[in-house]
């Protein structure tokens, strides 16, 4: 089978050639990544990859294997999504400082025969971040495409994390140890 990584993202990009799998990259524009009100945790981001596999399935062929996935971050069990502006980014910093959150990752698998999703929790802890510090990450960084307005990968996660329970590639955005086990039970 063809790999077809469905994401734009440079992170989950590296992440699956990480893997040695050849993989081409398909991006649709104006995918809906809403979701319904009543759906909880695990079930959110698992959702939006199912969504965006159903949307992608009209341009695979049969012998090609469809990837995508969609990361939240969860503190106290509401849904930080990708800031708005840098206000938004400021303030979910701020939650998030001298806190414990979750990063929950759903991906799902999918052919024209069949499709099997699942979701990867990790825990992130952070220390009491500066004000000073978090407006120079929000204004060097820009993290506005980033889901709870930050990339472990940078500054911010370089002076902020303080512990992690589970994968830190799935705090990246794709849980790649995971998807390496899915990926071959799915073929």
């Amino acid at each position: 089978m063809k790999l077809v990584l469905a994401s734009n993202s440079p992170r989950r990009k590296e992440l699956l050639a990480g893997l040695e799998y050849p993989f081409e990259v398909r991006v649709l524009e104006g995918i809906d990544e809403r979701y319904p009100d009543n759906l909880q945790g695990e079930e959110i981001p698992v959702y939006i990859s199912s969504q965006k596999a159903k949307a992608y399935l009209p341009t695979l062929a049969d012998d090609e294997l469809l990837i995508t996935a969609d990361t939240v971050v969860m503190l106290d069990g509401r849904v930080l999504g990708k800031p708005h502006d840098r206000a938004e980014a400021i303030q979910m910093l701020s939650d998030l400082s001298g806190c414990t959150h979750e990063v929950i990752t759903g991906v799902t698998l999918a052919t024209t025969t069949k499709q099997h999703s699942f979701a990867s929790v990790s825990q992130v802890t952070f220390a009491m971040l500066d004000m000073k510090d978090i407006l120079h990450y929000v204004d060097h960084y820009c993290p506005f495409d980033k889901a709870g307005a930050y990339g472990i990968q940078e500054w911010i996660g370089f002076i902020g994390v303080t512990r992690i329970e589970g994968s830190y590639f799935n705090v990246m955005g794709l849980p790649v140890q995971r998807l390496y086990e899915e990926l071959r039970k799915f073929l």
